[in-house]
């Protein structure tokens, strides 16, 4: 019998019938201990973690076989030294179709220009018509499983959709850039552009000044991904010069967004509270336990971190 340690108390109450279940679905037999009740950490085959977890020393986990994060982000434990046993993030089948919904959303919603007519306190009869979505230029910046699917789905809509990505990638059917000059290239010619990039120290302010400069006047932006992909000064500055004509923020440097922050009351910014995904426990149990069953079977382990990359 496996010995699981859920090391992330805050978490507990909505996995402590998911997983269990889903360990018996996949006939695997294994007992679950919380931070509460742990056994000896050499005892342990396998960590269910979530960064915020207390628990940050991985050093008496000698047996453990893998640290399965009930994250996609990682940037707050890629870097712990103590941390020597393989490490995956979350691919949640239910966490992406949630962030598709909110990148259709609102890509929708800009590109039909839905916000006039909904906040039209003037009555002003404006039957201006937008253009088809085959003639509206995405941009989706990231193209891991997040940002693919986010891009098939627009695709799937008509518009033209076009990605970039730190490294070069070759996606049947979606015309693709990488590298600091793709970059420039790619928001150039992009009137929505989608932030879903993980957060590390070279995508930092990847939406800087000079590359808010370089988008169309009165591009909008959509960041579902990570709040330090985008220099907050400079988008504030591009908004008030009408360089960018707005802004839909999910994610923030500081969470909860503080009071007091521009973005509140900006008229060229939405706020949303970090809502665009989340791990969903029953799909994200299956998830667990196939890397569970994939580590006993001596398979590949999925989503597996890259731990020079940081994702």
């Amino acid at each position: 019998m496996l010995t699981l340690l859920f090391a992330s108390p805050a978490n507990w109450d909505e996995y402590r019938e998911v997983l269990p279940g889903a360990l018996e679905a996949a006939g695997i037999r294994a007992q679950i201990f919380t931070l509460e009740n742990q056994p000896a950490p050499d005892q342990v085959d396998y960590l269910i973690y979530a960064p915020s977890s207390p628990l940050q020393d991985f050093t008496p986990f000698t047996r453990a076989k893998a640290v399965l994060s009930l994250w996609a982000g990682v940037e707050r434990i890629v870097g712990n030294t103590t941390l020597t046993q393989p490490l995956c993030r979350m691919v949640d089948p239910w966490l992406t179709e949630g962030m598709v919904e909110w990148v259709v959303g609102h890509t929708l919603r800009h590109h039909l220009g839905m916000d006039r007519h909904i906040v039209n306190p003037d009555h002003v009869w404006d039957p201006a018509s937008p253009p088809l979505a085959r003639d509206r230029r995405v941009a989706v910046l990231g193209l891991g499983a997040l940002g693919l699917a986010c891009a098939r789905a627009l695709q799937g809509l008509n518009f033209a959709v076009s990605g970039w990505s730190r490294t070069a990638k070759d996606i049947a059917g979606l015309p693709t850039a990488h590298g600091a000059d793709g970059l420039r290239a790619t928001l150039a010619a992009a009137e929505i552009v989608i932030l879903l990039l993980p957060k590390t120290p070279e995508t930092e302010n990847t939406l800087d000044a000079a590359a808010l400069a370089a988008m169309p006047k009165g591009a909008v932006i959509l960041n579902p991904g990570r709040g330090a992909l985008i220099d907050d000064a400079a988008l504030l500055a591009a908004l008030d010069a009408g360089q960018i004509g707005h802004a839909t923020l999910d994610v923030f440097r500081v969470e909860p967004l503080p009071k007091d922050h521009p973005f509140w009351s900006h008229p060229g910014v939405t706020v949303t509270p970090h809502i665009a995904a989340d791990t969903r426990p029953a799909s994200a149990a299956r998830v667990l336990v196939e890397n569970i069953r994939r580590g006993e079977a001596g398979e590949p382990l999925l989503n597996l971190v890259d731990r020079a990359r940081g994702y």
